[in-house]
């Protein structure tokens, strides 16, 4: 990729001249959209993304290996959340979209040493149907009969936030967050829900609770799902929760590198200073330096408060912690297995002190993973609370993920190869009163440094589309402020 001393980076002096910290999908969405914009409103703009690694996409990366398709990171994006959609549209890729296997519909939690298939008419840990949730073995009649109170619990007053951990055990009590709703969201947050702010995880919860005074009764009546697809959105999008694409998650981003062929991509280099003067000067790790009229920073929280220190209110970037993951795919061949994989996976609550937190047997899930006669499974270790695993090996990771597939599952079979992948500080933990806080940050920045935007999972969403709207929304309200 070019240099920032390469004559295409070199700025003609009546454009104007955007710099872009962080190359992972926050950041590239940032600069398609400025370049985007821009075109459509025949403004001139020079844009500089600058990257310390020595390659683009973040936490998004596929390994293609000997036909298997395997995610170092996220494996899906949802599908009704519509920024990836529309930027999937919008760079060409409707034909590349995969959905997951309409047979593959199960999923399973363990409990006591067992896995229980999660009961129908759950969303998000919330029963909406109540059969299925009193023939359930996941919660005991004592667990049941407390869940239930939700139905008669006066709604909380008042708008100030609160942990989602000590929301779901004022409403559903503690069996029902230990056994359901903290595995189900440990895929998302990784974290400890008695210290994640419920209103920038699930704020849905909170407005259930006000309007229909049970999180029961509220989702019973279709308030926690996502609205509905519009017309425009390629029809897979309406069949299939998750989608991802046919090569695999790096398509979006090969995709995006391919359109950016106009902007400057500076790699390897991390940024130590954003000074102020006139404009804004962006200092690099080799004492290189970049004029800008703007700058949006796509890096990590605990980066931007180091950068901006200067701003009072970013001192709060300090707190969101992030915690480091690790995934371990495991490819067999089928006729080494005595097994059938039918559903999507397992879930492990904590309580059950098992290394791993959750498997999910992706050639049965995604079709695309894995070749004819090959069964491909991934295994997750790591959340809040349990950091001891980064001191291990990749062989010891993968021994223990094998010893806890050994124990809940009976798998013994030698694995054709392993993919280790550690996800170093890669989910950011959003603490009560998050959102107040950034926004008391945002409206700081526009203050005092005017033109300069924050973008990415650490700020507002973690997810894939969220990451892009934030990228997106970010480019509108740079060049809103260039017109």
């Amino acid at each position: 990729m070019p240099g920032v001393g390469e004559e295409k980076c070199f700025h003609e002096k009546s454009s104007k001249k955007v710099v872009i910290l962080g190359g992972g999908i926050s950041g590239l969405s940032a600069a398609f959209y400025v370049k985007k914009l821009a075109e459509d409103r025949q403004l001139e703009v020079e844009i500089t993304l600058v990257e310390k690694s020595e390659r683009l996409g973040g936490k998004l990366q596929t390994v293609r290996q000997n036909d298997f398709m395997i995610e170092k990171g996220p494996d899906a994006f949802l599908a009704r959340k519509t920024a990836i959609l529309d930027l999937t549209m919008e760079l060409g890729l409707e034909a590349e979209l995969v959905s997951t296997n309409p047979k593959a519909k199960s999923a399973c939690i363990l409990h006591k040493g067992k896995l229980h298939t999660m009961p129908m008419g759950f969303i998000l840990g919330i029963p909406t149907k109540l059969t299925p949730f009193i023939r359930t073995g996941l919660i005991s009649p004592l667990g049941k009969a407390r869940a239930a109170l939700d139905l008669i619990i006066p709604a909380k007053k008042g708008d100030a936030d609160e942990s989602l951990g000590d929301f779901i055990k004022r409403r559903l009590g503690k069996e029902v967050l230990d056994q359901i709703t903290e595995p189900l969201l440990s895929g998302i947050y990784a974290g400890d829900t008695h210290s994640l702010s419920l209103m920038s995880t699930f704020p849905q919860f909170k407005l259930m609770e006000q309007k229909h005074g049970s999180l029961i009764k509220g989702m019973s009546k279709g308030a926690g799902r996502m609205p509905a697809v519009q017309d425009k959105l390629p029809d897979i999008a309406k069949k299939s929760m998750f989608l991802s694409y046919r090569l695999g998650l790096s398509t979006i981003v090969e995709r995006l590198k391919e359109r950016l062929d106009t902007v400057c991509f500076v790699m390897g280099q991390g940024v130590v200073e954003v000074r102020k003067e006139s404009g804004y000067q962006v200092i690099l790790e080799h004492g290189q330096k970049i004029d800008a009229d703007a700058v949006i920073c796509a890096v990590p929280a605990f980066e931007a408060a180091t950068l901006f220190s200067g701003v009072a209110s970013a001192s709060w970037l300090h707190k969101i912690h992030y915690v480091s993951v690790a995934n371990i795919a495991l490819a067999y061949k089928n006729t080494d297995l005595n097994l059938a994989f039918e559903g999507t996976g397992f879930l492990v609550p904590r309580k059950e002190g098992k290394k791993i937190t959750a498997c999910t047997w992706s050639s049965t899930k995604w079709s695309h993973t894995a070749p004819e006669g090959y069964t491909l499974l991934r295994t997750y270790i790591g959340h809040a609370g349990a950091q001891e695993w980064i001191q291990m090996t990749d062989d010891q990771l993968v021994d223990a993920a094998r010893k806890d597939l050994k124990d809940l599952m009976g798998l013994d079979a030698e694995p054709e190869f392993a993919e280790v992948s550690r996800c170093d500080r890669s989910m950011p933990q959003y603490p009560i009163g998050h959102k107040e806080h950034m926004a008391k940050i945002r409206q700081d920045f526009a203050q005092d440094l005017p033109g300069v935007f924050l973008c990415g999972a650490g700020y507002g969403g973690v997810g894939i589309p969220d990451c892009i709207a934030q990228g997106k929304e970010a480019a509108e309200q740079l060049l809103s402020d260039f017109l």
